[in-house]
């Protein structure tokens, strides 16, 4: 199908915005959306199937809608991951209290996730890499610490590269649990701008804690936030939400298609899923790659990776080594 749209009023300014440099976005809607976009002068021509060829000339009219501005490629992105355009100063939409002032949920369980967040004291975000999970969890802290609904902000993760045994790495406890939560860092950095995060950390409103360190503590009145859960074991998990107390509020994350425990060790959030289900206060949302808020390519690998059946390894050869393989090369 072939469906054709002209912008009126037409500016020239706001038309060089929509494409994009090189006509960049207008590559990023194609492969979106599955369609073929062609243009001459103010009119634009999308042609594949009536919904794909019909979402493409949605997005178009959204993005001209704000192009007065230049439009960055992760906003564009953020505007193609969800049911429907998403546009800046849209109603109806989440908003938070941080330093970017579009935040919101950009896709249905993105909402109910933000809802569950608000409502619960514990909140659990299960799905694959690239649909908000961590970033959100983030941006309810900080939103809930400019508020004074909280009074710290704790950062944890279950360091298993290291075996959460950290002694051996050089540096204080900061350097050596840093590589482990530079993605919370990097969303911190983002939602109250580099400054403020030291002077919250100089003042303990931000907290930074491997897992393993987490046991005997009760936290009060904190915004705890367990990122990777997947991977910890059901011991670890148990004792993490045991040590939510008054006034605090805790949501866990992760992706359990991402699970890097060693073979035959159950994984807590798993566990936890199972176990907590039906426990009133507790809150559940499953996100899947309708929901990824990356490159349009991510939801496609989510969902290969999805479809496909593992690959069996068993019939292939052991390689020879040592002496028995040396021989075979003599020979």
């Amino acid at each position: 199908m072939i469906v054709r749209h002209s912008f009126i009023p037409v500016s020239n300014s706001r038309l060089a915005n929509l494409v994009g440099p090189m006509d960049s976005h207008i590559r990023t809607i194609e492969a979106a959306t599955q369609t073929t976009i062609s243009r001459r002068e103010e009119t634009f021509k999308a042609e594949g199937s009536k919904r794909n060829a019909e979402r493409a000339i949605e997005v178009l009219q959204a993005l001209y809608e704000i192009a007065h501005k230049s439009i960055s490629g992760d906003h564009l992105q953020l505007m193609l991951a969800g049911d429907g355009p998403v546009l800046e100063g849209a109603d109806g939409s989440a908003r938070l209290s941080t330093r970017r002032s579009d935040l919101r949920a950009r896709t249905p369980n993105q909402t109910v996730y933000l809802n569950h967040i608000a409502d619960h004291d514990i909140t659990f975000g299960i799905g694959p890499a690239g649909t908000g999970k961590t970033y959100l969890a983030v941006a309810c802290a900080v939103d809930a610490l400019e508020r004074n609904a909280v009074q710290r902000i704790v950062l944890t993760r279950p360091a298993v590269e290291a075996g959460e045994r950290l002694g051996f790495l050089p540096g204080d406890l900061t350097q050596k649990v840093d590589p482990y939560l530079r993605p919370l860092y990097d969303a911190l950095y983002e939602l109250m701008g580099f400054e403020r995060v030291q002077k919250a950390f100089e003042r303990n409103a931000l907290e930074i804690a491997p897992l393993a360190f987490m046991r005997g503590r009760t936290l009060n009145n904190a915004f705890v936030i367990l990122d990777e859960a997947q991977n910890t074991t059901p011991e670890q998990m148990k004792m993490f939400l045991t040590r939510i107390g008054f006034g605090a509020k805790a949501v866990i994350t992760g992706d359990v298609s991402q699970i890097d425990l060693p073979k035959g060790t159950g994984s807590g959030l798993l566990d936890a899923r199972h176990i907590l289900k039906r426990v009133k206060g507790i809150a559940f949302t499953e996100f899947d790659s309708g929901d990824v808020v990356r490159h349009p390519l991510v939801a496609r690998i989510v969902d290969a990776y999805d479809a496909a059946t593992p690959p069996d390894y068993s019939s292939r050869p052991t390689p020879e080594v040592g002496t028995k393989a040396r021989k075979k090369n003599d020979d």
